[in-house]
């Protein structure tokens, strides 16, 4: 569905991979119309109205993750409901985790009503009727929406059922690497090849299971292979976050996650690269935007290389040469004249 979006105008990696629209490019008078039509044909049939129908505000975005897919819609106050109706005309049997991120969200289904605040997580179905409503009219709603086909999720149907419609606070050690998780493949779709996005689907379904296990008490039902991915993922997130520490080691990873140094191998040896070639491969991607950056350039190489954990310039310089075949100061030097050459991912 999201190859539909494409023929209207995207951006990225590829057709189908991700889209970016915005009603700004439309007539005003076509605005909530074209944002109606997303919606059905996006995440499933719903009947809307807005006070701001004419000249309506909003911008979607949305990128093709294979097993699961991830949109993120900036929209003004609306009323939404799912019908009986709806449904009998077209269920694209889903599960639809929203990440609320603007205005505070009501939304009631399954005999559940709650109001989502800014920073907490809904669960939808689209084979129940639901109403959700931005109650302020002068409001924004920012929803990250993760969709999730109903057969992929590996929980069983009666223990979702509980958590629907219900406020999901990610106030656990999951909740928040999910959270993360959504965040940064929305911010960085763009450089996303496609067996990453794979892979990254199937990371991203692994973790909403493990979150809602925990909220419906069906943890115990989770795989073997869902463990590792959900740990492998809360992995990859302190990573993530702790980039610049000299600590970020495979033995501190190993003793912060509670796993022996042996198993950590072992869960790398899963994928393409060692712990510390991922480590590295991430800190010269953060050093290569960082040189690419006009607002730094008055900036030492030796101190942003510092800044992700290379201490020994000339071990980062090397570091540098290999991944991408310049130079700091040649890329550097290159990309400040506008003449920056294309280069692939550091090697792994």
């Amino acid at each position: 569905m999201l190859e539909e979006w494409a023929s209207a105008g995207s951006q990225g990696a590829g057709a189908g991979a991700l889209v970016s629209l915005s009603s700004g490019e439309l007539p005003r008078g076509d605005r909530f119309d074209w944002f109606v039509e997303l919606v059905r044909e996006n995440v499933a049939p719903f009947s809307l109205r807005s006070v701001h129908a004419h000249g309506f505000e909003a911008h979607v975005a949305g990128v093709d993750l294979g097993s699961a897919q991830l949109t993120h819609l900036v929209f003004e106050s609306l009323h939404a409901a799912r019908t009986p109706r709806h449904i009998r005309r077209g269920d694209p049997e889903t599960y639809q985790l929203a990440l609320i991120s603007g205005s505070p969200m009501t939304i009631r289904q399954h005999d559940n009503e709650a109001e989502i605040a800014t920073g907490s997580l809904v669960l939808f179905d689209t084979s129940h009727p639901l109403k959700t409503f931005v109650p302020d009219e002068r409001g924004q709603g920012r929803v990250t929406l993760l969709r999730i086909p109903r057969d992929a999720l590996p929980l069983p149907a009666g223990r979702v059922d509980r958590v629907l419609a219900r406020r999901l606070i990610p106030d656990g050690v999951t909740g928040q690497v999910l959270c993360q998780y959504l965040t940064t493949v929305r911010d960085r779709a763009a450089d996303l090849g496609t067996g990453e996005r794979q892979r990254l689907g199937t990371i991203a379904v692994d973790l909403a299971a493990a979150f809602l296990a925990e909220h419906s008490n069906a943890r115990h039902l989770q795989s073997p292979e869902s463990r590792r991915q959900v740990l492998r993922a809360r992995i990859d997130c302190y990573i993530e976050s702790n980039l610049g520490s000299a600590d970020l080691t495979a033995a501190h990873l190993a003793a912060h996650h509670h796993i022996s140094l042996r198993s950590l191998h072992r869960l790398f040896a899963e994928g393409q690269e060692t712990v510390a070639a991922s480590i590295r491969r991430r800190r010269l991607e953060r050093c290569r935007a960082d040189l690419a950056d006009p607002r730094l350039a008055g900036y030492p190489i030796a101190v942003l290389a510092a800044r992700w954990g290379f201490s020994a310039p000339a071990e980062f310089s090397r570091a540098f040469r290999t991944a991408f075949g310049l130079s700091p100061r040649a890329f550097r030097h290159r990309t400040a004249f506008g003449d920056a050459p294309h280069v692939a991912h550091p090697a792994k």
